[in-house]
């Protein structure tokens, strides 16, 4: 029997996403309390059959009080909440929500001693490497270890999500245990039209 306990809350920003639905999904299966940020509007068709298992919360990480009650009786959190885009439009929206969301979500998260935060990052905030030092015929290794390095090859998406996880290293030295992951095209079972899923949509049509 999967019980409960004081210590298997976790909050989930970003929740009503592709990555933050699937791993609501695996926290329920490990029997955690699981809370979800979500405004009043959202759109929660990946959650559809298990979002009367999740504690809501109405607002976002730039609504400082409602995530001060989101995080307030968890032990754990996984910043998952960003904004997307390589449109020039959408430049300063991603800043606000990338960085000083994820500000928001680090300071709370020191001041309500949270046991652990998970940053979900992006192989984008590992920089590009430039060209001239593709040497030898070597091919440029891009890890976890990569020093980021301004250039024009970087989008601004890739600038808020390096610059994100400035933040949470900021909060590690802080005293706040975190970890940052980096994946790259996430895939999943989820709308053809929304996010990297629509890569599918693009196969399936045959392009």
């Amino acid at each position: 029997m999967n019980e409960i306990t004081e210590e298997k809350k976790i909050l989930i920003t970003g929740i009503t996403g592709l990555v933050g639905s699937f791993t609501a999904r695996h926290f329920l299966k490990l029997g955690f309390q699981v809370s979800g940020l979500k405004r009043a509007n959202s759109d929660l068709s990946l959650l559809r059959d298990i979002k009367n298992r999740i504690v809501w919360h109405e607002g976002d990480i730039l609504d400082i009080l409602a995530l001060e009650i989101a995080i307030e009786n968890v032990n754990y959190v996984v910043h998952a909440a960003a904004i997307v885009s390589f449109a020039p439009k959408d430049r300063n929206r991603m800043f606000k929500t990338n960085v000083e969301g994820t500000i928001n979500v680090v300071n709370l998260c020191l001041e309500k001693n949270i046991k652990k935060l998970c940053f979900v990052s992006s192989v984008a905030a590992l920089g590009r490497k430039i060209p001239y030092e593709n040497l030898d015929n070597h091919l440029i290794k891009i890890d976890e270890k990569a020093t980021w390095e301004e250039n024009d090859l970087n989008s601004n998406y890739a600038k808020t999500k390096y610059l994100a996880e400035m933040e949470v290293w900021r909060g590690q030295s802080e005293g706040l245990n975190s970890v940052i992951v980096n994946p790259s095209v996430i895939l999943g079972e989820a709308d053809w039209n929304k996010s990297s899923t629509q890569l599918l949509k693009y196969v399936y049509d045959e392009h």
